[in-house]
């Protein structure tokens, strides 16, 4: 079940390739009432847009991969049609629905979610970096980038999210130390934005960049794209704090990564602003125009909200720092150990065959309650 977010339809790709079964990928749309209709009302098709959506119809498949809250209704409605004991569902991340209503729950430490007999705890978010998929786009894009000298570090954009603000001051900041490395080693930028980039993070950074660069704008619906060529192609790989998906994907090509911490908060791992000027600091009206209460609300979350209402991110960083696979840009420190391999995806998928070659444990009942269910997806760990 394919839903708005990038990272989570990355997710169900990597473990539908990695399970080799036959699949189809169902894209759906939402209602904008859908928080309310899918909060309260358990297993519906009420906040689903029919007319922009792929259908959902029989034959029912004997497995499904969801993630997100939004795609929760949708796959607990088809369990109830085609015969909960006839299909399997697997969630992907930190369902809001109760853990019971999933055969299986594959997680990462950032959801902080309970040990449970259906939840497995993975390292880090899974992946479709292979070694063929790398190959191929390394062809079909070398051609396209042979003016461009070595080494190639390759620059990889997300966008807002929780704490983390990508405006046009990060932007240039991020295109002003990227392009000093490129030009200390003599070599180049490969440089791609996605869906969440904000236009004035890319302005910001390509006014920042002083260093031969290839620059890839991403646009919606377009033919290609040269993300993976660019994972295939670069010898270093720098990644933007926000995405837990890139930063792993990047770690999997097993090339050095950098992180660039787009947070501005105490202790932060962002790099100075150049104290010539370079990188002009916000202005008033940036601030005032920026200014926005995610990354207080995401503080205030993180401090005093229950962990079922947040996730801490910076875990992943974490992680990967201390296993050797990632480093924060500016800050790299001396030689380390080589990491082993992500298997994350491997594991998954080891997890979901088990679902379908050992005897099906009996279904635990949810004890009756006086609470409604929105209430307790609320409390549950």
């Amino acid at each position: 079940m394919m839903g708005a977010k990038a990272g989570d339809n990355a997710q169900l790709l990597a473990l539908a390739e990695a399970l080799g079964w036959p699949f189809e990928a169902k894209h759906v749309a939402y209602r904008r009432t859908e928080l309310l209709t899918n909060l309260f009302a358990g297993p519906t098709l009420a906040g689903l847009d029919r007319r922009r959506s792929d259908p959902l119809e029989p034959p029912w498949p004997d497995l499904i991969l969801s993630a997100g809250r939004r795609n929760e209704p949708l796959v607990r409605w088809i369990a109830r049609q085609a015969g909960r004991d006839n299909v399997r569902l697997v969630h992907v991340g930190r369902p809001w629905a109760l853990h019971e209503c999933f055969d299986l729950i594959v997680t990462t430490p950032q959801y902080r979610l309970p040990d449970k007999p259906n939840i497995l705890h993975n390292e880090a978010p899974m992946h479709r970096v292979r070694r063929e998929r790398l190959d191929a786009e390394a062809r079909a894009w070398a051609p396209r980038l042979a003016h461009l000298p070595f080494p190639r570090i390759a620059v990889v954009m997300g966008g807002n999210a929780g704490p983390y603000s990508f405006d046009r001051e990060n932007g240039a900041l991020l295109g002003f130390v990227a392009s000093g490395r490129a030009r200390a080693k003599g070599g180049s930028l490969l440089v791609t934005t996605s869906a969440r980039t904000p236009k004035a993070a890319i302005e910001g950074l390509e006014a920042g960049l002083s260093a031969p660069a290839f620059v890839y704008r991403w646009t919606k619906g377009a033919k290609e794209n040269p993300y993976f060529a660019f994972l295939a192609l670069a010898d270093e790989i720098v990644v933007t704090s926000d995405s837990m998906s890139m930063l792993i994907e990047a770690a999997a090509t097993g090339k050095p990564v950098r992180l660039f911490d787009l947070d501005r908060r105490q202790g932060s791992h962002r790099p100075h602003l150049p104290a010539d000027g370079s990188v002009p600091p916000r202005t008033l009206k940036e601030r005032l125009e920026g200014f926005s209460l995610r990354p207080a609300i995401y503080k205030l979350g993180m401090r005093l909200g229950p962990s079922r209402l947040t996730r801490d991110v910076s875990i992943i960083h974490r992680n990967q720092v201390a296993a050797g696979r990632a480093s924060w840009l500016g800050q790299e420190g001396g030689a380390v150990p080589s990491p082993p391999p992500l298997a994350d995806t491997e594991r998954a998928a080891a997890a979901v065959r088990r679902l379908f070659e050992e005897p099906r444990p009996p279904r635990p009942r949810v004890a009756p309650s006086p609470v409604p269910e929105w209430l307790r997806r609320l409390t549950q760990g």
